[in-house]
């Protein structure tokens, strides 16, 4: 059938909803939520596209066009909204009331629009600002959204034109082509793209934003926090960004020379402080190059009568805390609390109680560098030059101190709970990186669980196309290289077949139509972020999964390493044991037991960011393979295993995980 509907102008009062709407058994359709971007398109810039109506009772249902229809309703509603009242005329097409075809007609309105590209919505955005003079906050108002969300979408819209031409060819991914928008300048893009594109290689979005961070430094990195008002001052270069934090400190060589001298002001402002002969600043602490630096450590001297006082006030807060620490019931944020006023109570008291000797004095120094967002201070270093009269301290300090005592370790049931997801996370970064063996047991799972009698064959991975989510206590801060790992194996598939644009049957026929091994390398990335929280599995209550992971994942050290917001997380005494037991480091562990906690977490958190070239081959391969003894795949023992303070659900999943 072939038919011309005649145009008609309707009052927004005089249209009602129509029986045949395909939607109209999908009333969350036309949720308030739902239609706030069209409302205030309509607002702003009126129908843009006429409704198609038929005539019935005496009112114009509404055939096609019923979410245009509700946001007029929600216009008329509001007082604010000028111009629109029930009275309103909108432009309309008339459907005889003798059709026959009222659904079809219906589906095929909703059906036969192609899905906006995405690149499109990116450079339509840019257009409209560049062009049409429209601000991001105009935008906003237009489509009823946030300025943020506007400015996220002209960044990728300003890319340089030849970059999205390459994710219109598919010759890179939108995920790769939406990194360059890290660096605002389009010239570096361009520079960046054509020195990365000159192999014969996938370009992943991982590589371009390694690639930009070496032409200049974000003003919201750490770094950039702390040097950018001395360098706008002196008049450095500021790629500027539509959202601020991605605006880029250009001169990279004046970034780094503004860091020293700051560095260096805050080594000079210790060195005045305790009297030392010397100060020095560099951007990142060499272990290897100050392995033949030595160090002096303050010594016991006898504190005079106000010091004294102050001493003995200490000792009573002290053990005050300490009762409080012991009930059972205290929430770890309180605890946590408790535990850093005793760490600032120790080191005031330490401090009253020791003291650096003339002879050292006279040939030890500071240096400050820069570590985990903020400076840190080496003090009392001793240059290779000194360190012969050095050797022997006239502090005494090295054999003053007895070898701690650190009791047994206990994980807290929070600090538990995290640890399972981070052993999770490395877990999936390995499933993703073997995607044979993940590949047969994904369809191992799939096949068994259907025809297999009794119960399922695992329930540590999920099998049910959701994506596990995973929750950390503090996410921002664990060490990163599962992560990574896995970024960089999402930025490797091959996602041309799932095109938006595309019906999901073409997309099914454009997947079947893959190799082999792309297939596994998708179902292994798939499965992988399926794996749940977990500790080292039970040979007898899961061994499939013990086997297997025992095959993929034999070291998890080659997915995570250790890093501060664990060991922050330890006790003072666990951190020395570690040390001194766990690592054959007993002599550092001595030498820190008169040490504050933080000063123990930075100096654990470096051995192992870089194992320390002076360490014996035994203990760099302690340093190399030590984790808490449950994320290890092979686990331990029971009669072995580590105090755990958690208790789980007795469920199915709870014992898999």
């Amino acid at each position: 059938m072939t038919a011309s509907f005649k145009p008609v102008s309707v009052a927004i009062g005089d249209l009602t909803a129509h029986p045949a709407n395909v939607r109209s058994n999908s009333p969350e359709t036309y949720d308030p939520e739902n239609i706030a971007h069209l409302k205030a398109s309509i607002a702003v810039l009126g129908l843009l596209q006429p409704l198609l109506v038929q005539k019935l009772d005496g009112k114009y249902a509404v055939l096609a066009g019923g979410r245009r229809h509700a946001a007029l309703k929600e216009l008329v509603a509001e007082k604010a909204a000028k111009g629109f009242t029930a009275k309103t005329k909108v432009e309309c097409r008339l459907v005889p009331e003798d059709c026959d075809v009222t659904t079809a007609l219906s589906l095929a309105e909703n059906i036969t629009q192609a899905p906006m590209n995405a690149i499109d919505e990116f450079e339509a955005f840019a257009r409209m600002m560049k062009v049409d003079g429209q601000t991001p906050e105009t935008i906003a108002k237009t489509f009823g959204t946030t300025v943020a969300a506007v400015k996220g979408r002209l960044r990728y819209g300003l890319i340089h034109p030849d970059i999205r031409a390459a994710a219109r060819a598919k010759a890179i991914t939108l995920d790769t082509m939406k990194a360059f928008a890290e660096h605002p300048s389009q010239d570096v893009q361009k520079e960046v793209f054509e020195a990365l594109t000159t192999e014969d290689s996938y370009l992943q979005a991982y590589t371009v934003r390694q690639a930009l961070k070496s032409r200049g430094v974000q003003i919201s990195d750490d770094i950039g926090a702390f040097v950018r008002a001395d360098y706008e001052a002196r008049g450095g270069a500021v790629a500027a960004d539509l959202l601020e934090e991605h605006s880029v400190l250009e001169d990279a060589a004046l970034v780094e020379v503004i860091l020293l001298e700051k560095l260096g002001a805050a080594a000079e402002e210790a060195r005045a402080k305790l009297g030392l002969a010397w100060a020095d600043a560099m951007v990142r602490y060499d272990y290897a190059t100050m392995a033949d630096y030595g160090r002096v450590y303050p010594g016991p001297i006898e504190p005079d009568e106000a010091a004294q006082k102050r001493i003995d006030e200490i000792t009573a807060e002290l053990e005050k805390l300490q009762l409080e620490m012991e009930d059972e019931g205290l929430e770890d944020d309180a605890y946590t609390a408790l535990y850093e006023r005793v760490d600032a109570l120790e080191d005031e008291a330490r401090d009253l109680q020791e003291a650096y000797g003339a002879e050292d004095l006279a040939r030890a120094g500071v240096i400050a560098s820069w570590s985990g967002g903020q400076v840190t201070l080496h003090v009392g270093l001793v240059r290779p030059e000194d360190k012969q009269e050095a050797s022997q301290s006239p502090s005494g300090n090295q054999t003053s101190k007895d070898e701690p005592d650190p009791g047994e370790i206990a994980y807290p049931a929070s600090l538990a709970e995290d640890l399972k997801t981070e052993r999770a996370m490395a877990l999936g970064a390995a499933m993703a990186m073997n995607p044979e063996a993940t590949l047969d047991l994904t369809l191992f799972k799939l096949v068994s669980d259907v025809l297999a009698s009794g119960m399922s064959v695992t329930q540590a991975i999920k099998i049910d196309a959701r994506k596990e989510c995973r929750s950390h206590a503090k996410m921002d801060e664990i060490d990163g290289a599962s992560l990574e790992q896995v970024a960089a194996a999402h930025d490797a598939l091959d996602l041309s077949w799932l095109d938006e644009a595309r019906s999901p049957a073409d997309q099914f026929a454009a997947f079947r139509a893959l190799e082999a091994a792309e297939k596994a390398t998708l179902v292994a990335y798939a499965t992988a972020s399926t794996t749940q929280s977990c500790f080292a599995r039970d040979r007898q209550r899961d061994s499939l999964m013990h086997d297997f992971e025992i095959e993929i994942m034999p070291d998890i050290r080659a997915h995570w390493t250790p890093n501060a917001a664990l060991f922050n997380r330890f006790k003072k005494a666990w951190l020395l044991k570690i040390l001194g037991e766990d690592l054959g480091l007993a002599q550092e562990a001595v030498t820190l037991a008169s040490s504050s906690k933080k000063e123990i977490v930075a100096f654990c958190d470096k051995l192992f960011a870089e194992p320390f070239a002076t360490l014996t081959d035994a203990q760099r391969a302690a340093v190399a393979a030590w984790c808490p003894p449950m994320m290890q795949t092979a686990g331990s023992a029971t009669d072995e295993a580590p105090t755990v303070e958690i208790s789980e659900p007795d469920t199915g999943v709870a014992k898999a995980a």
